[in-house]
């Protein structure tokens, strides 16, 4: 049995309205995916993608998206994203535009680079706080949005978000 070998791609999805995102589900990105490809490479790019293009993650409330396809097509269809305008998501046409942020053999390795992501947003999103309640505040939405076991975390007011630069 020969093992068909996949790429991963971590991708944005920008929006001007941020409600819109919420519109947006797997098979809509795929979609759009497929057909920004099949505009720009044709035929090839399209049998190319319709083979194993799948929306393996999407989070609807950061618009983070995780793209699976074959390792041989990842150029046509990273080619592809600059050209994806609007998606179209339950009979509405959502304007948008995919920033590629990682490519990756596995699931994993974006995961970590996304983890990385994040942290680096956080930490230019706290120093631009004008005080500590906002800090304080930022901190208890972000531990809000984490997925919890039992009961709520709660922030301390410790520096557990701080800037851990040496």
């Amino acid at each position: 049995m020969v093992r068909v070998k996949s790429r991963y791609l971590l991708c944005e999805v920008n929006v001007s309205e941020s409600r819109d995102l919420l519109l947006l589900d797997d098979r809509a990105v795929a979609g759009a995916v497929r057909s920004a490809v099949a505009r720009m490479h044709g035929d090839y790019g399209a049998a190319l993608c319709s083979i194993r293009l799948s929306v393996k993650y999407l989070n609807v409330h950061n618009g983070m998206v995780f793209l699976r396809f074959p390792k041989s097509c990842y150029q046509l269809l990273w080619s592809a994203l600059p050209f994806i305008t609007n998606i179209e998501s339950r009979g509405q046409q959502i304007p948008c535009f995919l920033n590629c942020l990682h490519v990756g053999g596995t699931i994993r390795t974006c995961q970590k680079f996304l983890i990385r992501y994040n942290t680096q947003q956080l930490q230019r999103i706290l120093p631009k706080c004008k005080n500590a309640a906002e800090k304080d505040q930022v901190c208890q939405e972000i531990l809000n949005c984490l997925p919890t076991r039992g009961s709520k975390p709660t922030y301390e007011g410790g520096s557990e978000f701080e800037d851990e630069r040496e």
